[in-house]
């Protein structure tokens, strides 16, 4: 599983999600995230549709999509996501 973090500096729900994402990759070692900054990356942000920020797209092996996510996101409900979907 991959996930794309779609932020900007300028967003208060990225600084807040920004240490979220960064305990959970310590705790979840095997996870693959990239981070993107949304001004820096128009296209993508129109490749998923994505109009509000942060946020946050679940990618399965075949980088196909399985969830699309925005804004602020309680840890426990990503490691949930992330549990259920790792091996897909």
């Amino acid at each position: 599983m991959k996930v794309l973090k779609m932020g900007a500096e300028w967003c208060p729900g990225c600084v807040i999600m920004k240490p979220r994402w960064a305990e959970i990759e310590k705790e979840v070692p095997d996870l693959e995230t990239i981070y993107y900054d949304a001004d820096e990356n128009e296209e993508l942000l129109k490749k998923y549709e994505i109009k509000d920020l942060p946020a946050f797209i679940f990618l399965d092996k075949n980088e196909k999509v399985l969830l699309k996510m925005d804004g602020e996101i309680d840890k426990e409900e990503l490691l949930k996501i992330i549990e259920e979907n790792k091996n897909k």
